[in-house]
């Protein structure tokens, strides 16, 4: 198959195109600066690769993009908890995934994938989400607009339209090209930046089998169809305790209750937007933690043999990337520098 995939040089995106590749698949990208193509594929072996260059907002570049493809994967998406940020994350992640779905839906691709989030389905704290749980109305403006645009991915369901919506947990793994939200809160962790710890939790995802999940749903004629990705349901204390197998450091925390926490992190939100602060604190991360859903991924680990990694494997691979890369010194990779 030609497939179409949006996003193709972020985190999520890489990896999948690295994964559809593997499958036998072909590639093409609708991206907003080809230069970076060569940046994000070159470190996982993936060779030179159609592009088309445009924005997933815009109509008309993404009707040019699908000229001649059979499928389409929309994983383009703004991954952010900065308020700053609020009108990339409505323009990319809201209006850029109606005008991408309404494209595919036109051009009869099959399937077309959407990469959604957990978060979308947000219900009550400590609720264990699936495939079938109602969009949820969940707080925050990164949470919000994947609701959103689940409620439009899901009308093109009910309409029997081949859409496939996929929902990543908390992605973590090696070879984040943009150095994303947990790919820093990583950083944040190693370096002793979050020496206060609160509790809660939520499921993670290895970028690795997202990717696998996405390559492994590239088969039309099935029709509309909703995927958990592989994911383990953890603790940030968890995420802790592997970071400190991995690297053999005490790491040492506190722990604070979370929920608590919320009205100040909001305030701290408005101070960092106002003066320019970089903190490793925001609402919409600290509100994820606190709802602590869990996830049950058993269809696709059933259906289609993807199993989540352990996450010690998930943390060690990143904190070997992140050394490899000179995001961190040899110091705080512990013993995984030697």
């Amino acid at each position: 198959m030609r497939v179409l995939i949006t996003g193709g040089t972020g985190f999520v995106g890489c990896q999948t195109v690295a994964a559809v590749v593997a499958a036998g698949h072909q590639v093409r990208l609708l991206v907003r600066s080809p230069d970076r193509v060569v940046a994000a594929l070159g470190p996982l072996g993936v060779g030179p690769v159609e592009s088309v260059v445009g924005d997933v907002t815009d109509p008309a570049a993404v009707e040019r993009a699908m000229d001649g493809c059979d499928a389409v994967i929309h994983a383009a998406s703004v991954y952010s908890f900065e308020r700053r940020d609020g009108a990339a994350i409505t323009a990319t992640n809201v209006r850029g995934a109606g005008a991408v779905l309404a494209a595919a839906v036109r051009a009869r691709l099959d399937p077309i994938v959407y990469v959604s989030s957990f978060i979308a389905l947000g219900g009550r704290a400590g609720a264990t989400l699936t495939a079938d749980s109602p969009v949820g109305r969940p707080l925050g403006l990164y949470a919000a607009s994947k609701a959103a645009a689940e409620r439009v991915a899901r009308r093109h369901q009910a309409e029997g339209h081949p859409v496939v919506i996929t929902y990543p947990c908390g992605v973590f793994g090696p070879g984040d090209p943009y150095l994303g939200e947990n790919t820093r809160s990583t950083i944040s962790m190693l370096g002793g930046r979050w020496v206060l710890t609160a509790g809660g939790g939520f499921p993670v995802t290895d970028v690795r089998d997202l990717a696998r999940l996405h390559a492994a749903l590239l088969h039309p004629g099935l029709g509309p169809r909703r995927s958990i990705a592989p994911a383990l349901n953890v603790s940030l204390a968890d995420i802790y305790q592997a970071l400190r197998e991995v690297t053999g450091r005490a790491l040492p925390t506190r722990h604070l209750p979370v929920r608590p926490l919320l009205p100040a992190l909001r305030l701290l939100d408005v101070a960092k937007r106002l003066f320019g602060l970089d903190l490793p604190a925001s609402f919409g991360a600290a509100y994820i933690l606190s709802m602590h859903y869990r996830v049950d991924c058993t269809p696709a680990r059933r259906d289609l043999g993807v199993e989540p990694r352990p996450l010690t494997e998930t943390m060690a691979d990143t904190v070997r990337w992140l050394l490899r890369q000179r995001h961190i010194t040899p110091a705080l990779a512990g013993r995984l520098a030697v």
